[in-house]
């Protein structure tokens, strides 16, 4: 990783500007069950820094069905802490905000709210050393990494064996249920086969007892890893007691920072970081180590399709060759950048500078969100 120098003479920053978008999508289902209403829009923060040489750096904070509050927060709360400093160690300027803040809650909306920022200051940093990013981490070479494809939860297992043949014939080689009924598990199995890993997420559906008791399905159907599978997701010792009886398990996307998840890692076999969550970029470089350390496979929640996303393949380089990207099976109206998706299931790191993301301001300005 980048060795900061705290005493380098840097441009500052002169504006930071949160920019609300909403994109709708499709994904063949009702977008039902999970949400507080239908889910068929990507609602994001996008983040945008800008230093005296008028160079630029983009970040994402995570905003689904909390839009308004999470712009709020970078605006009220961040922004007053990066608009006419000189930013020179990032993972410091991240940890002396999360003291900042820790009144208004380590997790959640003010965790959101940092990850947009620091994602965006890395980009910007990146770019100004006229480096991707996963260069200026410190790796020597873009990589590939296997995607999965990460169906929504339909419900239906005809929808089910629609999506996972459609994710076969585009050359995904791992699928990934939200579905929690024993009949679709099996229905998915037995259309991918049985070469093709599957996974399940029940987003934080059932209790360990209820799960424990569904061991029998998961080993039925070859489940590679069972995310999320109880409420409260922080339930560690909860997570603990079902991978005791040998149910691998999955979990992360919920936690934040480096600290939390020493006790995701302690607790499963797949953590989990989420880059617009875990608090941007420098804490999901700091998991990623803490992952390496303990032997565990980070494989990123990445449910995105703007600058969280392009972060995520800009640090693969940093990840071990089994991990595995989450790529959200479903259908955007439009791409607010030059997207990629996978190719045959398999995603690249590029070579472009910082994280990649560069928007098209004519999709920017058509799917601005008013608030």
């Amino acid at each position: 990783m980048l060795e900061a120098n705290p005493h380098a003479e840097l441009p500052k920053i002169i504006s930071l500007q949160t920019l609300p978008v909403r994109i709708p999508f499709v994904d063949g289902g009702a977008g039902t069950g999970g949400t507080p209403s239908r889910w068929h829009v990507f609602d994001m923060v996008l983040v945008r820094v800008e230093d005296d040489e008028g160079n630029v750096g983009w970040g994402e904070a995570f905003a689904y069905f909390c839009l308004e509050a999470v712009k709020s927060a970078v605006d009220r709360m961040i922004a007053p802490f990066v608009v006419g400093q000189s930013i020179s160690d990032i993972p410091a300027w991240n940890i002396d905000i999360q003291k900042k803040l820790h009144l208004f809650g380590r997790y959640g909306i003010t965790l959101f709210a940092l990850s947009g920022v620091d994602i965006a200051l890395w980009d910007l940093a990146a770019r100004r050393a006229r480096k991707p990013l996963w260069m200026l981490l410190g790796a020597d070479v873009a990589v590939q990494r296997r995607a999965y494809a990460s169906l929504v939860r339909y419900g239906n297992a005809d929808l089910v064996a629609v999506q996972c043949q459609k994710a076969l014939d585009l050359g995904y080689r791992h699928v990934k249920l939200h579905e929690i009924a024993p009949d679709v598990i099996r229905r998915a199995r037995e259309v991918v086969g049985p070469d093709v890993p599957l996974m399940v997420d029940a987003n934080c559906t059932w209790s360990v007892e209820e799960t424990i008791a569904l061991r029998k399905i998961f080993v039925e159907c070859d489940v590679l890893w069972v995310e999320e599978p109880i409420f409260p997701p922080d339930d560690y010792t909860g997570l603990a007691r079902i991978e005791g009886q040998g149910i691998a398990t999955g979990a992360g996307e919920n936690a934040s920072t480096v600290f939390d998840f020493e006790r995701v890692i302690q607790s499963v076999t797949y953590p989990q970081p989420s880059v617009t969550k875990v608090g941007g970029i420098s804490e999901f470089i700091s998991v990623l180590k803490s992952c390496a350390q303990a032997g565990k496979i980070a494989m990123p929640h990445t449910p995105y399709f703007g600058p969280g996303y392009f972060a995520t393949l800009a640090m693969l380089p940093l990840t071990s060759p089994r991990t595995l990207v989450e790529y959200l099976f479903v259908e955007p109206e439009a791409w607010l950048a030059d997207t990629p998706q996978p190719v045959n299931g398999l995603l690249s790191a590029g070579d472009d500078f910082g994280i990649g993301f560069t928007p098209n301001p004519d999709v920017m300005a058509r799917y601005a969100a008013s608030l």
